[in-house]
């Protein structure tokens, strides 16, 4: 409307010199009264137009601030302010609470590269550990020196983690697209160190797809506390009770863990269903084979030296195994409250772990949120897909924390999470068992506790 009357006066408009207006929010039980939108403002001095040419002066007319946006807002009472700005702080982060996304929308966020499996690339992997192993032993022999000795269990324990988790890789078919390779090669790797191809990946198939689950979940559930109260003093002290459970591995695979039946070796287990058990027998098979090849070996090089070379490197990559997958899936500093069981909220509770420059040696296995939800990634590209997924996960991805403390502050660590194990409260599971149970049972759960 000014533009228009200047414009038929021959003036050109007014330029702006005035600052821009700032606004803030206003209370909803302001008072109205004290709510000014155009304050008195004794220091502002109007343009003069009088340089017309009609010759008409504008000196004393004050139009313009009739038809500006507001300058201000005058201040509010301490209270009101108080009340204005409440909802100016950001609400607290509840990792319980559903998430704001879908498992569809981390799958669209990751680079279409990094789901390709590249067979070739796989086996460069297979071949550099082989040959790692194969020197280290070779050199130790040789050698066969004491202080050599401490230093090859320990190199050599880390190379059998690392081929457990390239057959790990096979047992997800991240490996490669083909079945036949990724079974010869799971076969081979898990079986020279006495795991049981076939029945560990079937079991560990069920670990992924129910998660934090307190029924459903293979491994790393909460027991509950009824349960755990009848368990045995024997029980009791072995799994919860440092340094049994980073020695748990190998008994698992016989008995499962407290709360389960049935063995990884027996193919009428109930971990397998019928059209299972022709694989398990085939591990199983494998699994006998390599024992027997280990006895036939002590009888030709003695069996003290057949522990140094082979037995003493079994337990570290026992150790190894235990100890990364207990990381993987307890020990964050924040316990998630209860929530409804799904498979995006179950994988979300696992643990990525930054393990320095063991990293490239065990396969970037802490990256382990991603492998979680999508384990046909090959573990080449789950950096990337982890950093792809981030802006997606937000505060539902934890960064992972370097493990470059001192071996008695993990330790510590260790002791004061096995002192205190997560239990399902049975006052809970008497409640949990009156809800209305959907198709896929889902149940809530607890996480963290040093179930195993």
């Amino acid at each position: 409307m000014a533009s228009w009357v200047l414009s038929q006066c021959g003036i050109k408009p007014t330029p702006q010199i005035f600052t821009r207006p700032r606004t803030r929010p206003i209370s909803a039980t302001a008072n109205p009264s004290k709510i000014s939108f155009f304050p008195p403002n004794k220091n502002l001095k109007l343009p003069s137009i009088s340089n017309s040419p009609h010759g008409f002066s504008w000196k004393n007319r004050n139009w313009v601030t009739k038809v500006s946006a507001p300058l201000s807002i005058s201040s509010l009472d301490e209270n009101e302010r108080g009340e204005s700005f409440s909802f100016v702080k950001e609400a607290e982060f509840d990792p319980g609470a559903p998430p704001p996304f879908k498992l569809a929308d981390i799958r669209a966020a990751i680079p279409k590269h990094s789901w390709v499996k590249n067979p070739w690339r796989s086996m460069s992997y297979v071949v550099r550990d082989v040959a790692i192993v194969l020197g280290l032993a070779a050199a130790a022999a040789y050698l066969n020196n004491w202080l050599v000795w401490p230093l090859y269990w320990a190199a050599q324990g880390t190379m059998f983690w690392a081929l457990f988790v390239l057959g790990h890789d096979c047992g997800h078919g991240s490996f490669s697209n083909d079945h036949k390779l990724n079974s010869v090669v799971g076969h081979i790797l898990h079986s020279s160190i006495l795991v049981p191809y076939h029945g560990w990946r079937i079991s560990h198939r069920t670990h992924h797809q129910n998660h934090g689950h307190v029924e459903n979940d293979e491994s790393w559930h909460p027991l509950t506390e009824t349960y755990y109260k009848n368990l045995d003093a024997l029980t009791k002290d072995f799994r919860f009770t440092v340094p049994f459970p980073m020695l748990a591995y190998p008994f698992y695979l016989w008995n499962r863990s407290p709360g389960k039946s049935g063995s990884h070796y027996d193919p009428n287990s109930d971990l397998f269903v019928p059209s299972e058990r022709k694989d398990v027998i085939t591990s199983t098979v494998c699994w006998t084979a390599m024992a027997a090849f280990l006895v036939g070996l002590s009888c030709v090089i003695g069996p003290v030296q057949l522990l140094k070379l082979y037995g003493i490197p079994y337990w570290i990559n026992v150790i190894w195994l235990d100890f990364v997958t207990y990381l993987h899936h307890h020990g964050h500093e924040d316990k998630l409250p209860w929530y409804e069981w799904s498979y995006l909220r179950g994988g979300l509770t696992t643990i990525d772990r930054d393990y320095g420059w063991i990293n490239n040696i065990h396969h970037d296995i802490g990256t382990h949120v991603i492998h979680h939800l999508f384990p046909q990634i090959p573990h080449y590209h789950l950096v990337e897909a982890t950093e792809a997924a981030k802006p997606v996960l937000g505060k539902y991805y934890r960064n992972p924390k370097k493990l470059q403390a001192s071996a008695a502050a993990v330790g510590s660590f260790i002791v004061r999470s096995t002192l205190r194990p997560a239990m399902v409260p049975a006052s809970l599971v008497a409640g949990l068992i009156e809800l209305p149970y959907r198709s896929n049972r889902r149940r809530s759960i607890h996480q963290k506790g040093p179930n195993f």
